[in-house]
């Protein structure tokens, strides 16, 4: 989803024309003519939440200042870009330290806003991705971490609210890659266990001749190589949180042991006299259809049940691709600082290119993609040429990888080959013709000046500025190539602007 930006100004000219340039950047736009309207806005999630907010120190009722302490008060944690018509240090100052970004001078131009805005977005994408990271150690991640506008999502999220507050069993259906740890340690979160242990055991992983020790524990000399005392996973989540990652994979003879561990609360540790008792909260997941096991006699029907009592599905990401934008900007944020990267954010080229896949991998290869696309990444935002794999899958993007050259014998290998991606590109003119000759310089610049008429909107001291020429050389070249009528209605809305 693209950010939501709102432009909180009382002057209508000034509100028009903020809003014009940050929609020319590629950001959705709400305007609000009052801090006490602007305040109520923050406040609201739908129609989509406000990823950053443009807003003037000077107002009448509620300033500036005045909304950014309401925005502390409420604990609205929006980022915040002021601007000020004088530069005074003493409010930028005030305005910093109230909790703002960034602060800008009227009238603000459009490359200072633009990098602004990216920097902004960066920075807080970076703060929650950290903020995340530091409750999910600490085992207080909770729902409300789990940013997403999928109404499938939503739905899970609901469902493992109510599941947090009591001690119900949880299973966790979903594809591999899809998050369901995540939503597993959310469940911990935001229950009375928040901060006890958390343990993870991956069913899948384990070697088959010591699941039994590794789940339960064994006793020193319990058999050939325990030379010392293991307390097994079970007592290790004791007060806490176990869970069970693909359970499916779980040996038959183990599933008996597991059922009646979790009807008694008491486990047999290998070569122990006595069972223990254990107080857990079971939390399991699998990427397999259980019932399909029990019907092939893969898995024990009564232990279904059992661990089947609030099932949770999570949907693939491919089923809810408004989640990725948001997912792929806090992975760049991350892995730019775990990197050292000044990676700001994914051009919308690059974020269309994301949205178009499918995502067999789910979040994990979201995850991994990302990775890569930052440590290849040359200049400050992700291009759709720092995700060769992915485009070599979408329609529109064709990849030629170069045929190696036969080496000869006893040769020293040869470099790999770089794959080489080629965008078609409608905006990129072509210099040859159709009878494969080349085009007349005359046609390419009506073609160039045409385009910059349509990306600039009719700009005329902006087009001028990019293409390098005066106003009146530009003027005199669309009327040459009869271009007058396309900007003559732009040209006269900029000017009914300006003045």
């Amino acid at each position: 989803m693209t950010p939501r930006i709102l432009i909180a100004d009382d002057d209508p000219v000034q509100r028009r024309l903020l809003e014009a340039m940050t929609r020319r950047f590629g950001y959705e736009v709400e305007t609000a003519e009052s801090g006490e309207q602007a305040l109520s806005r923050l406040a609201q999630a739908a129609p989509a939440p406000i990823a950053l907010l443009i807003l003037d120190l000077v107002m009448p009722d509620l300033d500036g200042m005045g909304v950014l302490t309401r925005m502390k008060e409420l604990k609205l944690s929006t980022p915040v870009i002021v601007q000020t018509a004088h530069g005074s240090i003493e409010a930028v100052i005030s305005a910093m330290r109230a909790g703002a970004h960034d602060f800008v001078v009227k009238p603000v131009g459009a490359e200072r806003l633009q990098i602004s805005i990216k920097n902004a977005l960066s920075a807080d994408a970076l703060a929650g991705e950290m903020r995340r990271m530091n409750r999910r150690s600490q085992g207080s991640l909770t729902f409300k971490d789990l940013v997403s506008h999928s109404p499938e999502m939503a739905r899970v999220i609901r469902l493992g609210e109510r599941s947090a507050h009591s001690t119900i069993p949880v299973l966790i259906e979903g594809e591999s890659g899809v998050g369901k740890e995540i939503v597993a340690r959310a469940i911990q979160g935001g229950s009375d266990r928040r901060g006890k242990a958390f343990v993870t055991v991956n069913c899948g992983a384990l070697p088959a001749n010591l699941v039994e020790s590794i789940l339960f524990g064994h006793e020193k000399g319990a058999f050939t190589g325990a030379t010392e005392k293991h307390v097994g996973k079970f007592v290790e989540a004791n007060g806490g949180t176990l869970f069970l990652d693909e359970i499916g994979e779980l040996p038959l003879d183990l599933q008996v042991k597991l059922l009646r561990a979790l009807q008694e609360g008491e486990i047999d540790p290998i070569g122990s006299k006595r069972p223990v008792r254990v107080d857990i909260r079971l939390i399991s997941a699998t990427n397999q259809n259980l019932i399909e096991l029990v019907k092939r006699g893969l898995f024990r029907e009564d232990l279904f049940y059992r661990l089947n009592v609030f099932p949770i599905c999570i949907p693939p990401l491919r089923s809810r691709k408004q989640d990725i934008p948001d997912l792929a900007r806090r992975f760049c944020a991350r892995f730019s600082a775990e990197e050292g990267r000044t990676v700001r954010g994914l051009t919308p080229e690059a974020l269309a290119l994301l949205d178009s896949y499918d995502w067999p991998g789910n979040v994990r290869q979201l995850e991994n993609a990302v990775f890569r696309a930052v440590v290849l990444a040359e200049g400050d935002e992700l291009t759709v040429s720092e995700f060769p794999q992915i485009a070599a899958h979408v329609a529109g993007f064709d990849v030629r990888v170069p045929p190696l050259p036969e080496m000869e014998p006893q040769a020293a290998p040869r470099e790999r080959e770089i794959v080489r991606v080629e965008v078609k590109d409608p905006n990129v003119l072509p210099l040859l013709g159709p009878s494969g000759e080349l085009r007349k310089l005359e046609d390419l610049e009506g073609e160039t000046i045409r385009f910059a008429l349509q990306h600039y909107r009719g700009q005329m001291s902006e087009i001028a500025r990019r293409l390098g020429i005066g106003r009146s050389t530009l003027y005199r070249k669309m009327k040459e190539y009869g271009l007058g009528e396309e900007g003559s209605e732009d040209h006269a809305s900029e000017t009914s602007l300006v003045a």
